[in-house]
């Protein structure tokens, strides 16, 4: 389901999902179950509400921050969009990990 969802993601439209899943052979009956089971609904909107926040347009995004020290919460202070190679997350890394100049 993973690889159809993603091949046609920017022509995607929420009413054919079951249609995607039926063409790979899921069980119908679970599937609706699972879509009408609510439970997680909640958390997912926090979730897709907390990466807009920071600027999450897509998939894949990279937060890269630091711990508030009052809390567990983590301020994103660059975020990486896109696929990107080993280079650009060093890069951004290091220049986080790097004091200010005085």
């Amino acid at each position: 389901m993973h690889d159809k969802l993603f091949a046609s993601q920017r022509a995607l439209k929420p009413a054919q999902l079951r249609e995607h899943a039926q063409s790979i052979g899921v069980d119908l009956a679970q599937y609706d179950q699972c879509m009408a089971d609510k439970t997680q609904e909640a958390e997912i909107k926090r979730d897709m509400a907390e990466g807009q926040k920071v600027g999450v347009r897509g998939t894949p995004s990279f937060g890269l921050g630091y711990t508030d020290p009052k809390g567990s919460k983590v301020k994103v202070v660059q975020l990486i969009r896109g696929a990107q190679p080993y280079s650009a997350f060093k890069k951004a890394i290091d220049e986080m990990l790097t004091p200010p100049k005085k």
